[in-house]
């Protein structure tokens, strides 16, 4: 198990309910196509997987 996800902004949370375009924000995820790096925890996971329908993920 690896202990960074990459996240990438794959579509716009501009549609998505406010929820969703809060926990992307909290991600740090600001425009299309630009990742960041975050720790392999629970929460970052239960945030991932939220917006798992806006964000692509691999392990680094």
């Amino acid at each position: 198990m690896a202990d960074k996800l990459k996240v990438t902004l794959v579509k716009s949370p501009i549609g998505a309910i406010p929820k969703h375009r809060a926990t992307v924000a909290a991600l740090g995820l600001r425009k299309l196509n630009k990742s960041v790096e975050l720790p392999n925890n629970a929460s970052t996971l239960g945030m991932v997987k939220q917006v798992s329908h806006l964000v692509k993920v691999e392990e680094v």
